[in-house]
């Protein structure tokens, strides 16, 4: 349940709630605005139940959460959006992140020229991939540490933020000294072990919807982060299995508005898995950025053609600037300015 308290309940008030709520064996998420501090009673239905905060002195009204998802849900935030500052950059509300890279770290010189395209483009985040999740066991799978070195050389040079994969908890530490944001993989989405990691760590995360997942299922994902009190989740609609065979996945532009009804986090689109293949980038990009996302993540080589994996689908770094002058129109249509430079 959601508990509203009145703008003139005390901080004693506030914390008599929070005590009752803990007493029967749940847990308390406080969202405290401007205004209005909203109480979020979390954990089984039945203790939930035996709170009964109603009649407590500086509560307003209660409202039941009736979705599976408790902390991701839109009621949590009274309709409000949650806004992410990550190294001075903002994801969501009225801004719009470019998070553009490689699919995969290859080299230095791949990296170091690929990090400075993206951020004279006017990039708000840096990806790359250090560990790589492939279909094939005997596909390249990454440089692994050697990757995150380079990564962190890219941050220092540039001062672009870092996107990178986390595929298993063994590797948590040393991404976590390189990794803005970690990035956890469609094949991951339902690693509930992992994510309940991630959220213990506190860090960023965008989280990609699986190949044949539910928008509930992504927002039940996000549930497993946000319960172990780390707030600062991204959503990413990155395309889904159809019976279409024209390209590799279907990108589902339906979901970006559904999950801004749906959940108060911010909704990010991956134009690149989706299509598979670069001609159909542009145009899937500039539909994300006029239907209402709150950035984009793409893949951009500076020469995809020797690309190690994935080169089809990613952008050429020359004529990147231009790419980007036109998402930045779509992102107008909505309402949306890049958020390229520390807040």
């Amino acid at each position: 349940m959601l508990i509203v308290m009145k703008q003139t309940a005390s901080e004693d008030e506030i914390a008599a709630v929070i005590a009752r709520i803990e007493s029967v064996g749940a847990r308390a998420h406080v969202s405290q605005g401007d205004e209005v501090t909203l109480i979020g009673a979390i954990g089984d239905r039945e203790h939930v139940a035996r709170v009964e905060a109603d009649a407590m002195h500086g509560v307003d009204h209660v409202v039941p959460i009736l979705k599976p998802y408790k902390l991701a849900s839109a009621q949590v935030r009274g309709g409000g959006r949650s806004v992410l500052e990550i190294a001075g950059r903002q994801v969501g509300g009225p801004h719009f992140a470019m998070i553009a890279g490689p699919c995969t770290v290859e080299s230095r010189d791949q990296v170091m020229e690929t990090a400075h395209a993206v951020q004279l483009a006017g990039a708000s985040l840096f990806r790359g991939g250090a560990y790589k999740p492939r279909s094939s066991p005997y596909s390249f799978q990454g440089l692994g540490q050697e990757g995150l070195r380079l990564l962190a050389e890219a941050r220092e040079e540039t001062g672009l933020p870092i996107v990178t994969e986390l595929m298993d908890a063994r590797d948590i530490e040393p991404v976590l000294e390189v990794a803005d944001v970690i990035q956890v993989g469609a094949r991951n989405m339902q690693n509930y072990a992992l994510l309940s990691e991630i959220g213990r760590s506190g860090k960023p995360t965008l989280i990609k919807r699986g190949l044949s997942s539910t928008l509930e299922e992504l927002l039940m994902a996000a549930e497993y982060i946000l319960k172990e009190g780390n707030p600062n989740v991204i959503l990413c609609e990155r395309g889904i299995r159809t019976f279409e065979t024209a390209y590799r996945f279907t990108l589902d532009i339906t979901a970006i508005p559904a999950l801004k009804e749906m959940t108060h986090l911010p909704v990010i689109v991956d134009p690149s898995h989706a299509p598979g293949r670069r001609s159909l980038v542009p145009a899937l990009s500039m539909a994300a950025a006029a239907a209402g996302a709150d950035g984009i993540i793409v893949e951009v080589h500076p020469e995809p053609e020797e690309a190690i994996c994935d080169g089809p689908q990613q952008l050429h770094t020359d004529g990147l600037e231009e790419y980007v002058a036109r998402l930045e129109q779509a992102a107008a249509v909505a309402g949306k300015v890049l958020s390229s430079t520390p807040a």
